[in-house]
């Protein structure tokens, strides 16, 4: 499959150009980025014989797939273009800015005929399907609780960059860290329609949120509270996840799952692989959603549109302007 990589930001460098060089079903040959001398740089460092313009990209008709990471108000319009000129398209999260740019994405993907996915890298990881798995078993009975968070340290390289630009970005850590920490949230429990959200932010000297709680209910009765933040005062990064029903819970990471069995709660947490050496399950995520996209262009698999990343950012826009107006939002309501 011959791939162009469209921006080689911190993304690109830590597991797309890594990952993808490595397959021996993958020929990389082109990227492209604003910065042409980082370009030039991650080009020659990982073998890509090419740095071109997105549009050049774009119109190359050997390039079979197009993965885009280019600053968020960019992912819509260069998705739908790389889908009308025939690719097939990976784009970073999110797929776009708003519910509406979603739908525009997803209909291109449809009349295209080509595969479309998102980057939601949580999704692939084997502790998150194990939970996910018990879940939808019914084995921790009915949920009622998701908690999710995603909280890094202070940022300073954050600062100077696009994500502190609303026009660019579309929102500060709940756009950033938000997106994907909620989309893990509802697709371990298989998606529910949210009919609520509340949110509260918290904003320092940029003009974007630095930090982020939301509450939301499905119209099950499901209640998610999911934080973000970009400015933890702690030793390390915290990326948490948990599930509570009315006859047992899971947490990760590190995969914890108890049930009520025999009248006490029981350790029933599976056995889980280990890790490729020296990687994070950051990247080993990643590896597995890159395997699946591939495999998807090359024809070896059959896999759906991220129909549901509409209603994630409806979700997500509704978190936005109940920060604003300082109420509860009703989605689907006049």
């Amino acid at each position: 499959v011959q791939v162009g990589i469209l921006g080689v930001g911190a993304i690109t460098q830590i597991v797309h150009l890594p990952i993808l060089s490595e397959r021996l079903d993958v020929d990389l040959v082109a990227v492209s980025d604003p910065d042409h001398l980082k370009a030039v740089t991650l080009g020659a460092r990982f073998g890509v014989p090419r740095v071109l313009s997105n549009e050049e990209i774009l119109s190359d008709d050997q390039i079979q797939a197009a993965v885009i990471c280019t600053p968020n108000h960019l992912h819509e319009s260069l998705a739908i273009e790389a889908l009308e000129r025939g690719k097939h398209v990976l784009v970073e999260k999110p797929l776009a800015m708003s519910a509406e740019g979603v739908r525009r994405v997803l209909d291109a993907a449809e009349a295209s005929g080509r595969h479309l996915s998102v980057g939601m890298h949580h999704r692939f990881r084997p502790d998150v399907g194990a939970l996910a798995a018990f879940v939808a078993g019914g084995e921790l009975g009915d949920i009622y609780t998701v908690r999710a968070n995603s909280l890094t340290q202070s940022m300073p390289a954050v600062v100077s960059t696009w994500r502190q630009e609303p026009e660019e970005a579309g929102g500060g850590a709940l756009m950033d860290l938000g997106v994907p920490i909620l989309d893990l949230a509802l697709w371990l429990v298989d998606y529910p329609r949210i009919t609520r959200v509340t949110a509260v932010f918290r904003s320092g000297e940029a003009e974007v949120e630095e930090a982020a709680t939301v509450f939301a209910v499905s119209e099950s009765g499901i209640a998610f509270s999911v934080e973000v933040s970009w400015n933890l005062f702690a030793e390390a990064d915290r990326h948490r996840a948990r599930v509570m029903g009315t006859e047992g819970s899971g947490s990760l990471p590190p995969l914890n799952i108890n049930k009520q069995l025999g009248g006490r709660p029981t350790d029933v947490t599976p056995r889980q692989p280990k890790a490729r050496g020296g990687e994070h399950r950051f990247q080993n995520a990643y590896r597995r959603l890159l395997d699946q996209f591939v495999r998807a262009v090359l024809g070896e698999g059959d896999f759906s549109a991220p129909v549901e990343q509409v209603h994630l950012m409806e979700v997500v826009s509704a978190a936005y302007q109940s920060a604003r107006e300082g109420r509860e939002i009703h989605l689907g309501e006049d």
